[in-house]
């Protein structure tokens, strides 16, 4: 389970969880040297097929239908074939086994194949997989707001389906915020060079427009504001005069707090964001902490903006 992008007004109270995902692990599959398991469960012909190809026909099949993130269609990165997975190991077709370092971009929390949360699953496939939430609801939606704003002491929670979409939705989150108190020249957003956040365009637009590897994008994506890197040399203090130079236009702060992950896993002072907090106050200003690679522990405190 994550929850990301906690969204705070400029008083220092929380006021949305823009993210929370619950991950499955799909039923585990067994695979021999060359050819998958049986796959009379598959009732279409064509995943049937792909199912029993040997492991380099699957490979072959990959790289010519694939499209991998952050690689090239034409002459991809090669890629390992994963059989199944528990606990923090990845075990391959080929009889290998790795730990997964990076647990699933950040989002496998607790390991695969947790029994668990296996079991928890398949409970819920008995009901029903999944129905549209506007205009309905269902308990283990309800359950899930409840125990989030709960440990987080927020007053909701808005559940969505990534990372990206949890930033947009903060960022939306701001705006509207400054808008609905009569301020809609607060439009644009302040942040922190070396910091990523997503692929989306609002996401992309706040991560760092030289290593946030969206400079393909550039001349279409808005331009905000960034400052220092935290832990650099007078970063609090660049923060604060791109904040006063700027307060009539930035609606937010958008940070990931304590550790910057896909900017190159920099650990800075938590000092630093009681600074920012400071500075947003003061200035009336959304704090945005994304914690989509901090969140639930994983730097010791439960938020790491908590820190």
């Amino acid at each position: 389970m994550n929850a990301n992008a906690l969204l705070l007004n400029s008083s220092g109270r929380r006021l949305a969880a823009a993210r929370c995902k619950v991950k499955a692990t799909c039923r585990r599959l067994s695979f021999g040297a060359s050819t998958a398991s049986s796959s009379s469960e598959f009732t279409h012909p064509l995943i049937a097929e792909a199912l029993n190809r040997s492991t380099a026909e699957h490979l072959e099949a990959d790289r010519t239908t694939i499209f991998h993130p952050y690689t090239s269609m034409i002459d991809p990165t090669p890629v390992l074939p994963v059989a199944s997975a528990t606990g923090a190991k990845l075990h391959l077709e080929t009889g290998e086994s790795l730990v997964d370092g990076m647990s699933s971009w950040w989002a496998c929390v607790h390991g695969y194949n947790h029994p668990q949360l296996n079991a928890a699953v398949a409970r819920q496939l008995e009901d029903m997989s999944h129905v549209m939430f506007g205009g309905l609801t269902h308990r283990p939606a309800v359950a899930l707001g409840s125990a989030l704003t709960r440990l987080t002491g927020m007053d909701k929670a808005f559940i969505c389906d990534s990372g990206s979409i949890s930033v947009e939705i903060a960022l939306k989150m701001a705006l509207q915020y400054h808008r609905a108190n009569d301020r809609p020249g607060k439009s644009r957003f302040l942040t922190v060079r070396g910091g990523y956040h997503g692929d989306t365009f609002g996401a992309m637009s706040v991560c760092d427009p030289v290593t946030g590897m969206h400079s393909a994008f550039s001349s279409v994506l808005p331009q905000h504001i960034f400052c220092k890197m935290p832990g650099e040399d007078g970063a609090l203090e660049d923060l604060r005069e791109k904040m006063e130079e700027n307060a009539g236009e930035v609606a937010a702060l958008v940070l990931e707090p304590v550790v910057q992950g896909a900017g190159g896993m920099r650990f800075y002072d938590p000092a630093y964001l009681i600074g920012a907090r400071e500075l947003c106050s003061e200035h009336d200003v959304v704090l945005i902490f994304d914690e989509i690679a901090t969140g639930f522990g994983r730097t010791g405190e439960m938020w790491a903006c908590d820190s």
